[in-house]
């Protein structure tokens, strides 16, 4: 495909096909090769606007329309009365003398500049409550810095203060005055604070594909997996995988269905034994009761969870091939631990004494899936309950 150099500007209907196409989580080279542009013009204008597709605007049903202004800049050049050209446009008189009137008169009178002096008019900016609220813009940026998600911190507001509204903002509000330069209202310092850490939005749909994790000797299928397990009815059904870093280093996460309370255990290697060792000895310290099963990947880790089972009681289960949603606890913790373990990290050098500390963290989080409860909160009462 030939590449147009000398377009430097987007149509309308390209802008749109580069939206839609972000939106469902295209590259910008991708982009640029359906549109024939370079994949710089398609960054630069994706960068320009924070990652956020703009908002169309909508004409108002009684607004002069630029056909219409078009055709009065050729009644003024010719002469036609005021009355006459209302008649012929269906307007009233004094709106077609309003206009006229306030774009130069008839000598001066331009189409294009009347159709752009209206459009910038018509703009009207509404205050951010960040902006006009000092107490809530604190509140924001404090638990912003604590590492709270913008969901989970609306959801603590509006539990909070019930009844005062202005403590209230949804989390979109907080995402855009984070990531919209022309907002500017939060500083951009707190990114680094979200859990991805990213500085320009993505759409949910630019995800990718697992990999195949190979063949584990008499797995039980999850398909197997009592119902109980699935509707997290009964607490003490679990789901694990292995976090990995740099050097061949790696952490074991342990996510409670019910409660969402997470473990993360220190693991020597990736091989089975080493794995199996170290899984063993954090369900002994568990109360009883509090593990009943173990949801786990196709991964070369588990290839001896019989020895597991006989050790622990727990019964393993395993997902299919390439579904990590069947996990779906599990995989949305270890999104929220690469906030604390970015890839590329070495992960050998972090003591047990500190994953207790970042599951603890992560623990007395609120979450919305919990009605903005903590997992912690959750988990003691499971405790109490088997106890």
């Amino acid at each position: 495909m030939v590449v147009n150099k000398r377009r430097p500007w987007l149509s309308a209907d390209e802008k749109a096909v580069l939206w839609a196409q972000w939106e469902a989580g295209a590259t910008p080279r991708v982009i640029g090769q359906l549109l024939g542009r370079r994949a710089t013009s398609i960054t630069y204008h994706i960068t320009s606007h924070d990652g956020v597709a703009p908002h169309q605007r909508v004409r108002a049903g009684a607004a002069l329309t630029l056909a219409e202004r078009e055709a009065l800049s050729r009644a003024c050049v010719a002469g036609v009365s005021m009355r006459t050209m209302a008649a012929e446009l269906g307007r009233a008189a004094s709106t077609i003398t309003r206009e006229i009137g306030r774009n130069g008169g008839r000598t001066r009178y331009r189409a294009v500049a009347a159709e752009a002096r209206a459009a910038a008019q018509a703009v009207r900016p509404k205050p951010c409550r960040l902006a006009t609220q000092d107490a809530l813009h604190a509140v924001v940026a404090r638990q912003l810095e604590a590492q709270w998600s913008p969901a989970q911190i609306a959801g603590w507001l509006a539990m909070t203060y019930p009844d005062d509204p202005t403590m209230h903002i949804s989390h979109e509000t907080i995402y855009q005055s984070l990531y919209m330069q022309s907002r500017g209202l939060l500083k951009r310092e707190l990114l680094a604070h979200l859990r991805t850490t990213r500085v320009m939005r993505r759409h949910r749909s630019a995800t990718k594909t697992g990999v195949g994790r190979g063949q584990i000797v008499d797995a039980v299928s999850i398909a197997l997996r009592p119902a109980a397990v699935e509707d997290r009815a009964i607490p003490g059904h679990w789901e694990g995988d292995l976090l990995s870093g740099a050097n061949n280093t790696h952490i074991a996460t342990l996510v409670e269905r019910q409660s969402r309370y997470v473990h993360l255990v220190q693991v020597a290697g990736k091989d089975s034994t080493s794995v199996l060792a170290a899984l063993t000895r954090e369900v002994q310290c568990l109360p009883i009761g509090l593990m009943r099963s173990l949801t786990w990947d196709r991964g070369h880790e588990m290839a001896q969870h019989k020895l597991f089972t006989v050790a622990t009681d727990v019964a393993v289960y395993f997902c299919n091939p390439h579904s990590p949603w069947q996990r779906g606890s599990n995989e949305n913790t270890n999104g929220l631990l690469r906030q604390y373990f970015p890839k590329g990290m070495n992960l050998g050098a972090f003591t047990q004494a500190d994953l207790d500390g970042i599951a603890a963290n992560l623990n007395t989080r609120p979450r919305k899936t919990l009605g903005f409860q903590t997992p912690a909160t959750m988990f003691v009462r499971n405790v109490a309950a088997t106890g």
